[in-house]
């Protein structure tokens, strides 16, 4: 077993820069914060944040993808890799909102938190051991709580966190109970030596029970029905900034972990949901919650008035077409579901970097709020209207060829005639009719004249540049797909 520590602080490079970068936003801004204004001490935090980033960015790129490290309690292979740097593009995009955009009264530690969320990401990426698996996600998941309450200026902040830590804390119970049943079933932590010994020992009731935990806790954390009832009130309720980061780099990381863990650990217990008859397993239990996810979300977005509400609602939807590309990850590699994650996180940030920049000017909780966009600033508006609608799947934004190598990679496992392809078809049938209420947030955005009341909304400099960066991204992965696909072939 190869133990080197110099090759484990190399795999650990990115969270290192992350967490160096955390303590030094926090000494810096407790030497040269003293007298200066809030959005003095955001700015040169953010800079740090950001300078923590990009040297996070490069020791990703240094440590590579040179398989298992440590004993194989890291693994560092492609997918290990992009997902890196898709979580540390997203945290940046994030970290560049902040500027001019928000009011924290201690956003030295705001920043901080964000960068810690990130390392907790990262680490998940690389995960390949229970132990880590579960350290990572809770670092991750324990820095969302902060961060979902951060505004104490709002009720709405305190309670969204209240909801998201006690749903987070009961997911966590469950996860943890289902890898202590794995542990004592198989005596191993890393993936592939549990999914050897399950090979040899075959399914049982326990490892049924254990699976079962683990879909669970998956679930809560990734809003997946019918354990989402925790996220409309965080994304109402949270910082803009704080949903931005929960709705795009942790839904990435989250989905990556997940997806390796059922399939490098378990894939012998997956079952058969490509032909009749169905075959037991967690392949037709996360189908289930797909389509749960799917028609729940896209239904319940219909009835919402609320813009921050109706995009959980859609965020829901989203969810469970990932988890429909995960039931077909084994044939068709983790590509589309990569794919997918990273674009829906990158029109996620863009949306609510919008609605921050409005909130800033005004109130911006209502879809009405949103009236007269396009007068008030044709630059949101435009951004607004390409990330909308490449959540709705319009082509040629990246959103519709996220569902399209999703589904299509569905129906590999078996047709349409059978199971599988009636989901897709579902699935479908479903993101057509998710174009309402997308087109409602348009029709406000581009067609309804603004309040008599309602001053131009001026955009800062470095918000502007990200969320037209983000808006080029959609349309540069939309129209060259293969960019990313092709680092998995």
């Amino acid at each position: 077993m190869n133990l080197s520590y110099a090759e484990l602080f190399r795999a650990m490079l990115p969270e290192t820069a992350l967490v160096l970068g955390a303590l030094a936003v926090l000494g810096l801004d407790m030497i040269l914060g003293r007298g200066k204004t809030s959005e003095q001490r955001l700015r040169r935090s953010v800079y740090v944040g950001l300078g923590a980033i990009v040297a996070a960015v490069y020791g990703a790129l240094g440590a590579g993808a040179t398989g298992p490290v440590f004993g194989g309690v890291l693994f560092l292979d492609q997918l290990t890799l992009v997902t890196r740097l898709g979580v540390l593009v997203l945290t940046g995009l994030t970290l560049g909102l902040l500027n001019g955009v928000i009011r924290q009264r201690h956003p030295a530690e705001y920043v901080a938190v964000i960068l810690l969320a990130a390392s907790g990401f990262t680490l998940m990426a690389a995960a390949h051991q229970l132990l880590i698996a579960f350290l990572a996600i809770e670092l991750a998941s324990l820095s969302l709580y902060v961060l979902a309450g951060f505004d104490k200026t709002k009720p709405e902040s305190a309670e969204a966190a209240l909801k998201y830590f006690l749903v987070g804390g009961m997911s966590a119970a469950f996860l943890l109970f289902g890898f202590s049943l794995i542990y004592g079933l198989t005596g191993a932590l890393d993936f592939r030596e549990i999914s050897i010994r399950l090979a040899l020992q075959g399914t049982s009731p326990l490892l049924i029970i254990a699976l079962v935990m683990i879909i669970v806790a998956f679930g809560f954390k990734a809003a997946a029905a019918p354990f989402h009832l925790w996220a409309p009130d965080v994304y109402q309720g949270a910082p803009a900034s704080s949903t931005a980061l929960i709705a795009s780099a942790s839904k990435l990381a989250g989905f990556v972990i997940f997806m390796r863990l059922l399939w490098g650990a378990a894939p012998l217990s997956a079952g058969r949901i490509g032909e009749m008859p169905l075959y037991v397993g967690w392949l037709p239990v996360l189908a289930l919650l797909a389509f749960a996810s799917m028609f729940l979300g896209n239904f319940a977005a219909l009835a919402q008035s609320n813009v921050r509400r109706l995009l959980a609602y859609s965020a829901i939807a989203h969810a469970g077409s990932i988890l429909l590309g995960i039931t077909a990850a084994r044939y068709a590699g983790p590509g589309p579901v990569f794919y997918y994650a990273a674009t829906y996180g990158l029109a996620t940030v863009g949306i609510f970097g919008v609605l921050a920049i409005v909130e800033r000017a005004g109130q911006c909780q209502q879809i009405t709020d949103l009236a007269g966009l396009h007068r008030r600033s044709p630059l949101l508006a435009g951004c607004l209207a390409v990330f909308v609608l490449s959540l709705a799947g319009i082509p040629p934004l990246a959103g519709f060829f996220g569902k399209f190598a999703v589904y299509a990679s569905v129906l590999q496992l078996g047709g349409v005639s059978g199971p599988a392809g009636w989901l897709t078809i579902a699935a479908i049938a479903l993101s057509a009719l998710a174009l309402y209420y997308y087109l409602l947030i348009l029709k406000q955005a581009l067609v309804a004249n603004p309040a008599v009341d309602a001053p131009p909304i001026q955009v800062p400099l470095q918000a502007g540049l990200v969320l037209l960066g983000s808006a080029a991204g959609l349309l540069f992965l939309g129209v060259f797909p293969s960019v990313v696909l092709r680092l998995f072939s």
